[in-house]
């Protein structure tokens, strides 16, 4: 199910004459002393909004201050103009207080361009007016702003049969004003952002749809689908294939389903080689979550839905690989597979055969993210890789000791630092964390090379417990990072910024970047 989508453009028109159906600009915030006459708390406008003030004659942040404008980040307050310019609407965007000698964060126009954008549904045709500096740090502002509204402009689809008559249809065209629309750093730029907000906007419609749309077989068919469209190599292994091939944990993991496991390999090959560099993403694709024979509690069980984030982010990534042409050989991974409960789910007890030979008791059934992940990371590696990004909603220790917007890291240090500085280039933090020797002994099995979960299932270190259980899977000359996104990958709260409910895409733009860092940098 594909979601509706918005257009992007330049235009470098005076915004005061754009005849579209908003105007967004930005404001700041400002605290005044007192005793000056001012109001202690008021608002300045953010560069890019110029001439809509000069047509109000100097009265703009005044009025949108009698309206309730604070300038807080993400706050959005509509304005009729009036005729006072062409568009019969100015919605004010709230940017924090003005940095000391520099434009907004990136982030900060990301998360403002996608409220703006959010708030404006309805409105066919908007522009924004946003503050873009003009000097080396344009680029990625600007890239910022266009991320930021057209992932604020994402809607799921949805299955509603009868007509919503307060459901606004986002907004369908986006133009963002720049000082020279033709300037090909900026065209390259919207080109970019186009590329992978695509990305991201396709793995929260994957994350989105109904679980008994999206098993094992139909993910394996969509994403495969989408890849041979953007010109990937596809390779699908079926039930027989993952048998034959000795992929043990996925197997064991889907043997409980009626619908089976797949294993969905995506290759991206520049022309000549490339860099010689190779990238390996791999993505967990639980297309729904039971806990198996280790059921779940009830409450909340439906979110299961989004355990397939990982795989969902890494085919994604895939795509904007495809369109975005780097210099390196990028391959994803994508091992789906459904845990049910049944006469033929993986039991605690059973002892499993991994593809790389290692074998793994299994404690809790509901720990089944790393061993598909265990088999997948394990093909990248005979297959032959220099850095191995591996994404999973893996823990629910994640969430606890990071909270949600927060991935956690583990793996080869200078990696995971590379990772760190990724997300916070692109907006979706990520903290490194560490594999103490301590965890790996509390895996200690009396029966099989290591246990899945900690053998006396204490939950300490729970987060970390994966990291260094999929450690065993990665050989010594790769370099490798487990991004665990169990928070991050699924916002169940209400829009904000550019974040709406369900599917974040999460970390489709990360990915991305450090595909870019890798062919650039090696």
């Amino acid at each position: 199910m594909t979601s509706p989508r918005t257009t992007l453009s330049l235009v470098d028109t005076d915004p005061a004459e754009l005849a579209v159906d908003a105007i967004v600009i930005g404001v700041h915030s400002q605290t005044t002393e007192p005793g000056n006459g001012a109001p202690a708390h008021a608002l300045l406008l953010a560069s890019g909004g110029e001439s809509i003030a000069a047509a109000f004659d100097g009265k703009l942040t005044e009025t949108l201050a009698l309206l309730g404008a604070t300038g807080g980040p993400g706050e959005v307050i509509k304005l009729a103009t009036l005729g006072t310019v062409s568009a019969p609407l100015v919605v004010a965007v709230g940017l924090g207080p003005e940095p000391a000698g520099a434009a907004p964060a990136p982030e900060s126009l990301r998360r403002a361009a996608g409220a703006a954008v959010r708030a404006l549904a309805g409105a066919p045709r908007v522009a924004l007016a946003l503050p873009l500096p003009d000097d080396a740090d344009a680029p990625a502002a600007l890239r910022a702003v266009a991320e930021g509204a057209l992932l604020g402009g994402y809607r799921f689809a949805g299955y509603k049969t009868k007509p919503q008559p307060a459901r606004r249809e986002p907004v369908a065209e986006v133009l963002v004003a720049v000082p020279d629309a033709a300037d090909a750093t900026a065209q390259a730029e919207i080109a970019r952002a186009q590329a992978v907000a695509g990305a991201v906007r396709t793995s929260r419609d994957w994350v989105n749809t109904a679980p008994n749309e999206l098993r094992p077989p139909a993910f394996a068919d969509a994403v495969s689908a989408a890849a041979r469209e953007a010109g990937l190599e596809v390779e699908v292994l079926d039930e027989a294939a993952l048998k034959a091939g000795g992929y043990g944990g996925i197997l064991a993991v889907g043997q409980g389903s009626e619908a089976p496991p797949r294993l969905v390999k995506l290759t991206w090959t520049p022309e000549g080689g490339g860099n010689g560099k190779r990238v390996a993403l791999v993505g967990k694709g639980i297309t729904f979550d039971t806990g198996g024979i280790s059921i779940k509690p009830a409450q909340g069980m439906w979110e299961m839905k989004s355990d397939m984030a990982g795989a969902a982010a890494v085919g994604a990534a895939m795509l904007a690989v495809a369109a975005l042409k780097p210099s390196v050989t990028v391959t994803g991974y994508l091992p789906m597979a459904e845990n049910m409960p049944s006469g033929t789910s993986y039991r605690p007890g059973d002892v499993i055969s991994m593809f790389n030979g290692k074998k793994v008791e299994v404690l809790n059934t509901d720990a089944e993210g790393r061993m598909v992940l265990a088999d997948a990371m394990a093909r990248a590696c005979a297959d032959g890789a220099d850095y191995l990004f591996e994404t999973s909603t893996l823990t629910g220790g994640q969430v606890i000791a990071l909270g949600k917007r927060i991935a956690g890291v583990m793996g080869t240090p200078e990696l995971c630092e590379r990772v760190r500085v990724a997300g916070d280039a692109t907006g979706e933090p990520a903290w490194p964390m560490p594999l103490p020797d301590d965890v790996r002994k509390g895996m200690e099995s009396d029966v099989a090379d290591i246990s899945q979960v900690n053998a006396g299932m204490d939950r300490a270190g729970h987060m970390l417990q994966g990291g260094v259980f999929l450690r065993e899977f990665v050989t010594d000359d790769v370099a490798w990072a487990h991004i665990d996104i169990a928070g991050p990958g699924y916002h169940s709260g209400e829009a904000t910024g550019y974040l709406t409910k369900g599917g974040t895409g999460v970390p489709v733009r990360t990915l991305v970047h450090l595909v870019e860092d890798v062919a650039t940098n090696g």
